[in-house]
């Protein structure tokens, strides 16, 4: 059964940094595009990052740009999203998801994401 399983949410103060990690479970996650997503309450699921399987296509988010990092595992099987300079506005559930996209990338968009986490929350507060 293939599961993606995102750990490493919580609360945190404005300012302050977290990194999710995205787990493989029954497949390999180097033959897949990963991207995050998030949604906060009362709006739309939105890209946050992607990494193509070949790692040489990375995309942020405008509003993550220099504050965000995504990264590959290989030997953990893991790609983490690390957070630092974290907003209020960056509350929220926030997804893993694998797609695949052969090498050459995919759009960061919802709909080219096939397998989903169950998501992790981050909440950034004073």
């Amino acid at each position: 059964q293939l599961q993606l399983v995102e750990s490493g949410g919580g609360l945190v103060q404005p300012g302050g940094s977290l990194r999710l990690s995205c787990a493989g479970s029954g497949f390999t996650l180097d033959y897949y595009a990963i991207g995050w997503f998030r949604q906060a309450p009362g709006k739309e699921r939105e890209g946050v990052s992607c990494l193509s399987s070949s790692g040489g296509s990375i995309q942020y988010a405008d509003s993550v740009k220099g504050r965000f990092t995504i990264s590959r595992d290989s030997a953990e099987n893991t790609v983490y999203l690390q957070m630092n300079n974290l907003k209020p506005e960056d509350t929220a559930i926030y997804y893993c998801a694998a797609g695949e996209d052969y090498g050459l990338g995919i759009p960061l968009e919802s709909s080219a994401y096939e397998y989903w986490g169950q998501g992790t929350q981050v909440t950034v507060s004073s």
